[in-house]
């Protein structure tokens, strides 16, 4: 449970005293100064400055309002001051502090000075950010890596249909599987039954790289991060490694007691998770089936993924926990418990380091942020239904989450502000699988209803403004095998 707690300043305790400095003249014949000057609003001596008045034979007023008048326009600018008794400047010019009527602060707000005879120590503040923005992350929704000084642009328009609907046979409807994803050769794998097929998404080929026969089944798919290897997890406690390209197998690991629901690639490193509790640290260069067990969770492991830099390995359970391990511990680094159902949805954000969203189970529905860097919990967002996939965009900061139970929905969402860019729905079971096409441009889903569904919904890369309509000319419904 999250609470919150103020403290309010003790009653006894003596108000700050404010110490002023200011000069003094004990007499006539000389004049002491203190360590500092700071003139006086009422009564500044002008002579003081050796300053000349506008007028040889101007009295003491009127060399006060001439001091008055050049200290406010070097503060403010000529401009936003006026004349005082006359005294003008001969070409009224833009203020050196910030231009016509203010400045920009540090976090991309305009400061504006007020119009003359107001309280010069008013400002007005226009902002766009919400309160999001004022998390340990700040940057602007469409530009990973930068604050935005750009005006509020109107909101992208995602399309709410799929582009292409593939039929895909025998796709369980298991909430803890992994059976779809996106290698960055661009060729879907998916697993339907006790095999695993490959779609090519250039040339929309189908090929069945591997049967595992009648007394195994497919439990998880994950490509390698760079190349052609295919992970392939089974109900029987083993990892297979593949060829993708010659459609062959490398090696059988072995190492888990239960199916291997979930994989992570991180370079040669190959993590598994398993119904048995246990994450086995691959070295596929290494001749042995694992080089180190993860101990910690409690009950099935359905989620994990890598950090982009490789340092940072989360993962999910169905004890509702989440996990961070480093590339040599055995135990947990960092736990969160926050979560009341399973936890299968983890995505890092490829825009900022330590960034980590996650989403709970059918009893949870919320997707929580998280700065592994502080080991702080940063948001929580009440999604309504069960988080099955999240997913982060790389070319804006947008990240996609994938629902079950009741609404079977895709959200695209705009990050920190949480607002959402578009809900697409179609799919009539639980989007369970979720995976993103190399150019990030193009999602895929797939649920119990056997289909998958592809959606435009990021971006290009080189252009944020025109959503690609790559694809959009073969729409259809074609069958996996």
């Amino acid at each position: 449970m999250e609470t919150s707690s103020t403290s309010d300043a003790d009653p006894k305790t003596p108000a700050p005293k404010l110490i002023s400095s200011t000069y003094r003249r004990p007499s006539s014949s000389r004049t002491i100064y203190g360590d500092r000057f700071i003139p006086s609003r009422s009564s500044s001596n002008f002579d003081l400055f050796n300053l000349p008045s506008s007028n040889a034979n101007a009295s003491p007023d009127e060399s006060h309002s001439a001091y008055t008048y050049l200290l406010k326009s070097a503060l403010f600018g000529p401009e936003c001051v006026g004349g005082i008794n006359g005294f003008q400047p001969s070409t009224p010019e833009k203020s050196a502090y910030g231009g016509r009527f203010g400045s920009r602060s540090s976090d991309g707000n305009f400061l504006q000075i007020s119009p003359p005879n107001c309280n010069i120590f008013k400002y007005k503040t226009e902002t766009r950010k919400s309160l999001h923005s004022l998390l340990p992350f700040e940057f602007d929704d469409q530009l990973p890596g930068g604050v935005s000084h750009s005006p509020v642009k109107a909101p992208r328009k995602v399309p709410r249909s799929p582009y292409k609907v593939l039929d895909a046979p025998a796709l369980q409807d298991d909430f803890y599987l992994n059976l779809v994803d996106w290698s960055s050769p661009n060729v879907l794998a998916v697993g339907l039954g006790n095999c695993v097929y490959l779609w090519h998404a250039s040339s929309s080929k189908v090929v069945k790289l591997c049967d595992l026969g009648i007394d195994d089944s497919v439990c998880s798919v994950g490509w390698a991060q760079r190349g052609t290897q295919l992970a392939v997890g089974t109900s029987n406690g083993k990892l297979q490694l593949w060829d993708a390209s010659q459609c062959k197998r490398i090696r059988t690991m072995e190492g888990h007691r239960l199916r291997v629901g979930a994989i992570a690639w991180s370079s040669s490193m190959l993590s598994s998770g398993s119904r048995d509790k246990s994450i086995l640290q691959r070295d596929i260069r290494a001749q042995g089936d694992y080089v180190s067990k993860l101990n910690g969770h409690k009950s099935e492991v359905c989620g994990l993924k890598w950090s982009y830099d490789n340092r940072e390995l989360a993962s999910g359970g169905n004890d509702n926990r989440l996990f961070v391990w480093n590339q040599h511990s055995t135990q947990p680094l960092l736990k969160y418990c926050e979560h009341t159902a399973a936890v299968k949805a983890i995505a890092w954000s490829p825009h900022l380091h330590g960034l980590l969203a996650s989403g709970g189970g059918t009893a949870d529905r919320c997707i929580r942020f998280w700065n592994t860097t502080t080991n702080s919990h940063l948001n929580c967002v009440d999604t309504g239904s069960q988080v099955c996939n999240l997913v982060w965009s790389k070319n804006v900061n947008e990240l996609v989450s994938t629902h079950g139970y009741s609404q079977n929905q895709i959200i695209v969402w705009r990050y920190p502000t949480m607002s959402k860019l578009a809900t697409l729905t179609g799919h009539t079971y639980r989007v369970l699988y979720l995976a993103i096409s190399p150019d990030g441009q193009t999602i895929v889903t797939g649920a119990g209803d056997e289909t998958l569904r592809f959606w435009n919904v990021f971006p290009s890369p080189k252009s944020q403004n025109t959503q690609s309509e790559i694809g959009a000319s073969s729409l259809g419904r074609s069958q996996i095998r």
